[in-house]
């Protein structure tokens, strides 16, 4: 049977963009690992205006319909902060959904040609909308639910992503390990040694504080992660607005920062695993789960935390005392999400395949690689 052909349109009004959030609920309807985003922050996400990467970028999204109805949607992105750090003429897309390949493969054509337009010379993605959002495309651990802030695909876009000419670029990689039971005594001697450090000081950030901790650690962030792949800084207002969105879900007890000889070098945030929160709030705050999340924000009984932030000076990488605070930071965050928290399980990443130094903290006793998320390249 002969179907009606693909037709791309460009997102043009109020409706098509909640058509564009709204199209996710039709792909994942009989998907028991997704996860419904909260419609608010995907809607302040792509509006500029209300995110301030917009300042710095611009973004063109368009839906794919067939016979009058959407079977798919895409972003494509130009962002002068990739340009600087990443390297010049290179664009990315995102936002990839769709219910079949033919849908997908036009889609995908579209968001070329739009960077083509653009004078972009390489494609990048997925990617939505940058690397500190949803980078990657879910390649291993579908049948599990993402943690906070990860992605989650079809198992049958590899092959459309592929078959439409793109190569794998890099393999992001989250860790799974249970917390409640890990112990390991080589650890515990290097913790043990960092204890005996009268120049060593690990704390717990103060809430109380928020802006002027969340200062100190995007330093360290933004020196410690400065020479990874696809390392794009964050900028003053998108700082301020990632403070905001996170700031519910930070608690003093599983942010840590290591001092030596009080200055601030390294970091961890952990975060409970707030999809387990939502899960069943589908996707809409109001007019009644705003309160309930709030509630049980108060005092967050979660089986995960993730560790989606971690970061060490960078005139330490590489040395023993990288590995000592790392460890150390761990393991008293570890304690407070056991004994405080009643949390199990903990995730580490998203981490680089090709990170060693994140790769040897993260690959703890007992730890799996539990999603496996790939970012695709090809020459425009």
């Amino acid at each position: 049977m002969n179907r009606s052909p693909v037709t791309i349109r460009p997102i043009q009004s109020k409706k098509d963009k909640k058509a564009f959030v709204d199209f996710a609920w039709e792909v994942y309807k009989n998907d028991p690992a997704w996860v419904p985003p909260l419609k608010d922050e995907v809607h302040g996400l792509i509006t500029p205006g209300k995110n301030p990467w917009f300042e710095h970028a611009k973004a063109q999204l368009w839906l794919a319909t067939r016979g009058g109805k959407i079977v798919g949607r895409i972003s494509a992105q130009v962002d002068e902060l990739v340009q600087e750090h990443m390297g010049k003429g290179i664009g990315n897309w995102g936002f990839l959904d769709a219910l079949d390949e033919e849908a997908a493969h036009a889609l995908i054509a579209t968001a070329e040609d739009w960077l083509r337009a653009q004078e972009m010379k390489q494609a990048l993605g997925p990617i939505s909308l940058s690397i500190w959002d949803e980078p990657g495309l879910e390649i291993e651990g579908f049948s599990e639910d993402p943690t906070a802030m990860m992605g989650h695909h079809r198992p049958e876009y590899q092959a459309w992503i592929e078959s439409a000419g793109y190569a794998k670029a890099k393999d992001l990689l989250t860790y799974e390990v249970d917390i409640a039971h890990w112990d390991d005594p080589k650890i515990n001697r290097l913790i043990a040694m960092g204890e005996k450090n009268p120049h060593i000081r690990i704390r717990m950030v103060d809430k109380s504080k928020f802006n002027e901790e969340a200062r100190i650690i995007l330093n360290i962030l933004n020196d410690a992660w400065s020479s990874n792949w696809g390392y794009v800084p964050l900028t003053e207002a998108e700082i301020e607005y990632a403070g905001k969105k996170l700031k519910p879900i930070i608690y003093n007890e599983l942010v840590r920062v290591a001092e030596i000889d009080g200055e601030p070098v390294a970091f961890m945030i952990t975060i409970p695993d707030i999809n387990e929160l939502t899960k069943d709030l589908n996707g809409e705050l109001f007019p009644f789960n705003f309160v309930k999340l709030l509630w049980r924000l108060r005092n967050p009984r979660v089986k995960r935390a993730r560790v989606p932030l971690m970061g060490v000076a960078k005139k330490l990488q590489q040395s023993r005392m990288a590995s000592m605070l790392a460890f150390m930071l761990i393991e008293y965050t570890r304690r407070d999400c056991v004994g405080k928290f009643g949390i199990g399980l903990g995730e580490f990443g998203w981490i680089l395949e090709d990170n060693k130094g994140m790769l040897s903290i993260a690959e703890l006793p007992g730890a799996r690689v539990n999603h496996r998320y790939r970012i695709y390249e090809k020459q425009l």
